[in-house]
């Protein structure tokens, strides 16, 4: 099994797109790099949020996505694929949309990640909607942050009917 996959030639892995839309190369991982690019950005706003606040995910999450709109526009030009698998900004921006507002609780950020990644696999409208009537990089950022509202909802329903701290 591969464990790793080389990013576009055409760009190279230290060229600025390559590195925002993989997320550092979290992205060329395999297996499962939507899952690994969500698990690093967990862990990345965890960090972001004990030493600051769990709100300042939320401009980061809007900066992810206007720069991954960008580098994921790159690296679909440069791999000739739409919306290629080893773009995870994405799910970097959906997934700090979501931690900005769930309790700084290890339970809080299972529970936030496990939807968000439920959501993004699933694809309910309109996150499918998304996913295939929007094209380039508007389009692979568009449907995450969409996934990652359905998250965050879900996330405080739950926090009213069970403890998430």
């Amino acid at each position: 099994m591969k464990y790793y996959v080389a990013p576009p030639k055409a760009l190279g892995f230290w060229h600025p797109a390559t590195l925002l839309a993989t997320f550092g190369g979290a992205g060329l991982l395999r297996p499962a790099p939507g899952t690994i690019g969500a698990a690093a950005a967990a862990i990345i706003g965890w960090g972001l949020a004990c030493l600051l606040s769990p709100l300042v995910l939320l401009p980061f999450a809007v900066l992810a996505f206007v720069a991954g709109i960008w580098a994921a526009n790159e690296m679909e030009r440069a791999s000739g694929d739409k919306d290629p698998s080893s773009v995870v900004i994405d799910e970097v921006a959906g997934q700090w949309l979501v931690l900005a507002f769930v309790p700084l609780t290890a339970k809080g950020y299972l529970v936030a990640f496990a939807l968000f990644r439920f959501f993004d696999i699933l694809k309910p409208w309109p996150v499918s909607y998304a996913d295939q009537k929007i094209a380039g990089g508007l389009g692979v950022m568009a449907d995450d942050i969409i996934a990652g509202l359905y998250a965050l909802l879900c996330t405080l329903v739950l926090a009213q009917v069970i403890s998430l701290s």
